[in-house]
């Protein structure tokens, strides 16, 4: 038995982390920190599961929930985790950040990307990336765990198998993704009112989304050679998930049997990733609320391009649930604890 907090608890991920770990036989929940709701009951906020947990929200202090905790994770917004994940380190304490604060091992490409700087270069360098298909064995040694973003664990997944095989052209790489609203998080901002999403679909962050430079560095990392892609998020009307379309271009002949064997070998001790049949394709409501990515596959022989689609839901294995599945490493308990 663990004892785990939540820095930043009131916001959508801070909201399934509560979820989720309620019913993980393996942990009891110590603190759940918020500046803007401190003092307020917990089912003040969040209703459903997330509001049974008879507690309410605390203003961070950095020496008791270290005190209290054997791990933390931190689901604060990008730029705020910086310095407590550094704070708790110290401390000698395992973290699992949420935010994109320490996913870049570029200093310079935060100031690019987000507009600040980052204040702990060196630390960058000791988290892991926490995207448990790629990295098992190095999370489960890790006392600093960068969750990974949504669209990124999609996309990157999605890939993978091609690039460590060394199949296709990782520089023709175009990703369509498309999120429901849950993805922007618990802000106000009129893009997000209904009256804008309900009866639309519309494309954002065109050719500069945030979470490009964390894709191009995994993906680089994968293929052992410099990867540049193309990106393009839209929003659509749906509560949660992601379906991310993926298009590689492949030079001389493939077929669909060869790939299909590729990704169900390489996935084959993932428990979280399902290789669908061939010729068969994802949909976002067979995942909502759990810790899957589907993925489909296709070989389209007219244009000698693969053709990957993926679904997984954005605020479980693409947030919380996926934190858990790290934490779950992190303490040797079973992967799928808590999860399944």
């Amino acid at each position: 038995m663990i004892t785990v907090s939540i820095v930043g608890a009131s916001g959508y991920t801070g909201r399934e982390l509560i979820k989720i770990l309620l019913k993980h036989p393996q942990v009891k929940i110590a603190h759940l920190t918020s500046e803007t709701y401190k003092g307020k009951r917990i089912s003040e906020l969040h209703k459903g599961p997330a509001g049974f947990i008879d507690k309410r929200f605390e203003k961070l202090n950095i020496d008791k929930v270290a005190q209290d905790s054997d791990l933390i994770f931190l689901a604060l917004p990008h730029g705020k985790s910086q310095k407590p994940v550094a704070e708790f380190f110290k401390k000698g304490k395992k973290v699992i950040d949420l935010s994109a604060d320490y996913r870049l091992k570029d200093k310079s490409l935060y100031k690019r990307w987000y507009g600040l700087e980052h204040s702990y270069p060196r630390l960058l360098q000791r988290a892991v990336y926490g995207l448990p298909e790629i990295y098992k064995e190095e999370i489960k040694n890790s006392s600093l765990v960068a969750n990974p973003g949504c669209y990124p664990t999609g996309v990157i997944l999605g890939v993978a198998p091609l690039l460590a095989h060394g199949l296709g052209d990782g520089n023709s790489i175009i990703a369509d993704a498309k999120s429901g609203v849950s993805g922007a998080g618990r802000r106000l901002d009129s893009a997000y009112y209904f009256s804008e999403c309900h009866e639309n679909l519309t494309a954002y962050n065109v050719g500069k989304h945030r979470h490009i430079p964390e894709i191009e560095q995994e993906l680089s990392k994968i293929s052992k050679e410099k990867i540049t892609i193309s990106f393009t998020p839209h929003l659509v009307p749906m509560d949660r998930g992601i379906l991310s379309t993926i298009y590689l271009n492949f030079e001389g002949k493939v077929s669909l049997d060869r790939i299909w064997t590729v990704y169900k070998k390489y996935y084959r001790k993932a428990p979280f990733v399902k290789i669908l049949p061939k010729a068969t394709f994802p949909e976002v409501k067979n995942i909502v609320e759990t810790n899957f990515c589907e993925i489909g596959l296709m070989v389209d022989k007219r244009t000698n391009r693969i053709i990957i689609i993926t679904t997984i839901d954005n605020l479980v294995k693409g947030a919380s649930g996926q934190a858990v599945q790290n934490m779950n490493l992190m303490f040797g308990f079973k992967e799928t604890e808590g999860l399944l």
